[in-house]
């Protein structure tokens, strides 16, 4: 908004760059019922994109036949998606690398992120590698390119930030002008974006046992010691880009599944099980509220929610949680919400970033539902009783 104001003041209204930027202002400001709303980004394609697409696959969804046209499209749309070349002068304008990265968005957002780009790689192989009728759209330099990025972007930590590695001190803080931003002055290590780089690096060895196979291993074991040493003593982690134990303990006990830790084997893994299932409420289901993200503090949301009661399950049965009561009594709750169309309604705001600016999600209730209840059908099966 600021660049189009001092266009318009430069320019004027009757040049090619104030007709751009009119043309884009839909796609962060539009009316609504609840009046004028604006987003932060041009939307949320690639991460909803990946999500359904993880879903769908390791569902057995994706082999219907009714579900093979739409997956051809989200392969396609992927492809399209992944960032191809670096910025000029990216180096000496200390730009992160985005060679082989997929943005939040879309392309034409053009910036790295993590997170992203580690669920864009995993997206991408579960289609190209686990299906029967697709093609191998991006060739083994795209994906190793994709895999380069990430391996650029561990902190000294191990963690992994958003954009670009920790560059400055935390008391940048200081300079924070923001009367609603919280931690933006410099980046941070943040679970969630740590435990999807993990996600993606561990998929991609497995089919491409060979590529930079060391540097893999060690940034792996890195990021999982990071990961040990901030989970809080109750047992979850503190999500920042969702709501918010929850969320971040799911990615975290996929991540530790994914080294062999689980229920049985760890004490990370058993202690987020005991953590979660204690916040499970009586109708079977879990809900947080956006005052987690703001107090560092879980806070219960008055109604259970179908998103959150999702998350919980699947990091249950990431971590291979043995009893079987808690997940058959959300995968019920989770079942009798669901509405005649097959949809499911929209409920508390899922999403946030910077401690207390909600993000709300519309596809989380469809991509994690169903991945959820996918996922139950077959677990539960291997539970004894």
């Amino acid at each position: 908004m600021v660049n189009q104001i001092v266009r318009y003041m430069e320019e004027g209204s009757d040049c090619e760059s104030w007709r751009e930027h009119r043309a884009k202002r839909a796609d962060f400001m539009w009316l609504a019922k609840e009046g004028m709303l604006m987003a932060g980004t041009n939307g949320v394609q690639l991460w909803d994109t990946s999500f359904i697409v993880q879903a769908l696959v390791e569902t057995g969804l994706a082999e219907d036949e009714g579900n093979r046209e739409s997956l051809l499209k989200a392969q396609r749309w992927l492809d399209q998606c992944q960032i191809r070349e670096n910025p000029k002068h990216f180096e000496s304008g200390y730009r992160q690398a985005t060679k082989g990265a997929w943005p939040f968005s879309t392309k034409t957002q053009g910036y790295t992120v993590s997170d992203c780009t580690a669920e864009g790689l995993k997206g991408t192989l579960l289609l190209q590698e686990h299906l029967s009728y697709t093609p191998k759209l991006l060739d083994a330099q795209r994906l190793y390119d994709a895999v380069d990025v990430l391996l650029s972007m561990q902190n000294s930590s191990g963690g992994f930030a958003s954009y670009e590695k920790i560059r400055a001190t935390q008391l940048v803080e200081l300079l924070n002008p923001a009367e609603v931003f919280g931690n933006i002055m410099t980046e941070y290590d943040y679970p969630e974006c740590t435990t999807s780089v993990i996600t993606g690096l561990s998929h991609f060895k497995k089919y491409y046992p060979n590529y930079r196979a060391a540097e893999i291993s060690d940034t792996i074991r890195k990021a999982i010691k990071y990961l040990h040493s901030i989970q809080r003593p109750e047992g979850g982690w503190y999500g920042s880009w969702g709501i918010c134990f929850t969320y971040a303990t799911m990615f975290a006990t996929e991540s530790l599944s994914l080294v062999g830790e689980s229920y049985r084997t760890s004490d990370h893994a058993r202690r987020a099980c005991e953590f979660l299932v204690s916040k499970q409420q009586k109708d079977g289901g879990w809900g947080e509220t956006y005052k987690s993200c703001e107090t560092g503090i879980y806070h219960q949301n008055p109604k259970s929610q179908v998103v959150h009661t999702s998350w919980a399950v699947l990091a249950l049965m990431y971590a291979g949680y043995p009893h079987r009561e808690p997940i058959e009594k959300a995968v019920r709750l989770v079942m009798s919400r669901q509405l005649p169309d097959g949809s499911w309604a929209q409920e508390s705001i899922e999403g946030v970033f910077n401690k207390n600016v909600a993000i709300a999600y519309p596809n989380f209730k469809f991509s994690f539902t169903i991945w959820m209840l996918g996922r139950a059908h077959r677990y539960l099966e291997t539970l004894e009783g």
